[in-house]
């Protein structure tokens, strides 16, 4: 079966409370609608401090969640000097200390993770799809640099549309694009 391929840069997500000591009473506003309805990049960025580096003009991606999360690549991990676990969004065990910092404050807690490979997928595409009770699958990318990704996450929600994330370093090494067609298979 062929999905759509997005590859997701470092970015934040963030809960109302940080979302207002980052950036006050600012509204959110949207940049550009994301593949998954309702998701969006926002016009805010933040920058992401370690007592080794800062990264500036991080996204903000919204809407706003029920907790904070900072995703970085391994590549980025290193110029941070963490050591972030690789979670699925919103498994924040053992996530890297980080502090966000916004035009109005900062927040410093244990968020940082890299995020797994996974495919956004709703119930009906699921059962269409013939994945109901598979956990994960596999991704052929190809094209000049063939590629083949196993444990690949399947996120299951109703509002979701079939779509493929990988992170820039797993897009980078397969020399992958935003928008192109990837195969999806079962081993």
């Amino acid at each position: 079966m062929k999905v759509i391929l997005g590859i997701s840069n470092k970015h934040v997500h963030l809960t109302e409370e940080d979302y207002k000591t980052l950036f006050g009473d600012e509204p959110l506003g949207v940049v550009k609608e994301l593949v998954q309805p309702g998701q969006f990049s926002s016009d805010k960025k933040v920058s992401i401090k370690t007592e080794k580096r800062t990264i500036d003009n991080v996204r903000l991606l919204g809407p706003l969640r029920s907790y904070t999360q900072v995703e970085v690549s391994k590549t980025d991990s290193f110029a941070l000097g963490l050591n972030p676990p690789m979670r699925n969004s919103g498994d924040l065990d053992g996530a890297e200390m980080i502090t966000i910092v916004g035009p109005a404050g900062e927040v410093t807690k244990p968020c940082c993770i890299i995020a797994n490979r996974h495919l956004h997928i709703n119930p009906q595409q699921r059962q269409e799809l013939g994945l109901v009770g598979i956990e994960k699958v596999c991704a052929r990318i190809d094209g000049e640099k063939h590629t083949v990704f196993e444990d690949v996450y399947i996120k299951e929600d109703p509002s979701f549309t079939l779509e493929l994330h990988l992170d820039t370093d797993d897009g980078n090494g397969s020399f992958a694009k935003t928008g192109e067609e990837v195969e999806i298979f079962i081993l």
